[in-house]
């Protein structure tokens, strides 16, 4: 499993939107491997934000 799909697991099974510090501690990546994650989904569409700074799965 790649860090992109660790991320998109973690913030679905939170079932709550999620900061980059939350998904930190969930998954236990570096917050640099978090954030490329991230941009990578959201690239994607996959996930989206609805509240600042905080994201969830689309």
């Amino acid at each position: 499993m790649d860090n992109k799909e660790l991320v998109l697991d973690a913030m679905k099974k939170a079932g709550k939107p999620v900061s980059g510090g939350d998904l930190e501690d969930l998954t236990g990546l570096d917050r640099k491997e978090i954030d490329k994650a991230m941009n990578a989904l959201k690239k994607e569409e996959l996930i989206i934000s609805p509240v600042r700074c905080k994201w969830q799965p689309k």
